[in-house]
């Protein structure tokens, strides 16, 4: 029998102090590139965008993918991508850690429409309020003190 699988993730994670570094103008390079990881790793990428300060991945992984090491590739080949184009100047890396949450197929436009929109969504919202957002939907306990 074949392995079959429907895991969508939308993956959140931001620069390092949450520096507003991802100008506008080259994000879409950075996107194009995260979206090739992905595919190279067998994964189907459905949408993904962001602010100056973090960015949200909206993808199907692959069953013999890690999560944790596929958000690695992608941190540690786009930091490499960032240094050698110099597409950030101000760039200093990305937070440590992620969010990673799961949703079933049936919320996919939502989420596809949600992830489009995230400049007008950060007009009313911060970064901050939106992951801590997040994290209560999922109930995941965590200590504020720990979020920049």
């Amino acid at each position: 029998m074949s392995t079959y699988t429907q895991i969508l993730y939308q993956i959140v994670f931001g620069t390092k102090g949450h520096e507003p570094t991802l100008v506008k103008d080259h994000r879409e390079e950075l996107y194009k590139y995260i979206g090739g990881i992905l595919k190279n790793n067998r994964c189907h990428l459905y949408r993904i965008n962001g602010i100056e300060d973090h960015l949200h991945i909206l993808t199907h992984l692959h069953p013999s993918v890690a999560l944790a090491d596929v958000i690695k590739d992608i941190k540690l080949a786009c930091s490499e991508l960032i240094k050698k184009k110099e597409l950030f100047p101000r760039f200093g890396g990305w937070q440590d850690g992620y969010g990673a949450f799961t949703y079933s197929i049936d919320r996919k436009d939502v989420l596809v429409e949600y992830i489009k929109n995230q400049e007008e969504y950060h007009r009313k919202k911060t970064f901050r309020e939106e992951y801590i957002e997040l994290l209560r939907e999922y109930r995941i306990d965590f200590d504020e003190k720990y979020l920049l």
